[in-house]
């Protein structure tokens, strides 16, 4: 995706982001900072609406898909605590931002996308890394890939499939946010005796995700 921003301006804006939004807002990893203050977000959405990549708001990308605010993103990571050769899964990859910030932090990283035009912009924006594009159904994962250190689920879901849980490793983490009627919560999950206790740190607007809708329950 083209930007029409200039490079200084994109650099003024990174730091604001940084300054205003993350630093603020506990994210202050020195590693996801550097990261984000690098990555160019701008490259990540439409033409259009480069000049408010790096508000503090989502950012539709078509398709009923959006780009996630900046805090969401940096609070999944410092929630997911990553370190430089984990083999993360990334639901979700759309136009490759958290998978180039991912790739930035030194994890092995696994892009999951179901949009073939979003997975196209991703493999065209992030270059000079060994990121492992993966089209295919969101909730399916990469289960010939598995098993992972991290799973990050880039968007809001109601149910967590079990075909992603098992795809996490003993004592692994999952990090992700969750619906609950009206109110989105971010969670982190530990696996631990094959089971996946979810606990809630913030409660966000979060773009939510296909494919992750609760069961329906029988109603009389």
């Amino acid at each position: 995706m083209a930007t029409k921003l200039s490079e200084i301006g994109a650099a003024d804006m990174r730091a604001a982001m940084v300054d205003s939004q993350l630093r603020t807002n506990d994210v202050i990893d020195p590693a996801i900072i550097a990261a984000m203050g690098s990555v160019a977000r701008e490259a990540h959405v439409p033409a259009a609406l480069s000049g408010v990549a790096y508000m503090d708001r989502a950012i539709a990308l078509g398709e009923g898909r959006a780009l996630n605010p900046p805090l969401v993103t940096g609070r999944l990571l410092v929630a997911a605590e990553i370190r430089a050769g984990m083999r993360v899964l990334l639901i979700g990859a759309a136009t490759g931002y958290t998978a180039a910030l991912l790739a930035k932090l030194g994890a092995e990283v696994h892009a999951v996308e179901e949009q073939a035009d979003l997975l196209g912009t991703a493999r065209a924006t992030v270059t000079g890394t060994d990121i492992k594009w993966i089209e295919g159904p969101l909730a399916a994962g990469a289960p010939k890939a598995a098993p992972f250190d991290r799973i990050i689920i880039e968007g809001a879901i109601e149910a967590l499939p079990d075909a992603l849980a098992k795809q996490l490793v003993e004592g692994g983490r999952i990090v992700a946010a969750w619906r609950d009627g009206t109110v989105t919560r971010l969670v982190q999950g530990v696996k631990a005796g094959g089971t996946i206790a979810i606990r809630s740190f913030a409660d966000m607007d979060v773009a939510p995700l296909p494919g992750f809708a609760a069961p329906q329950r029988f109603q009389f």
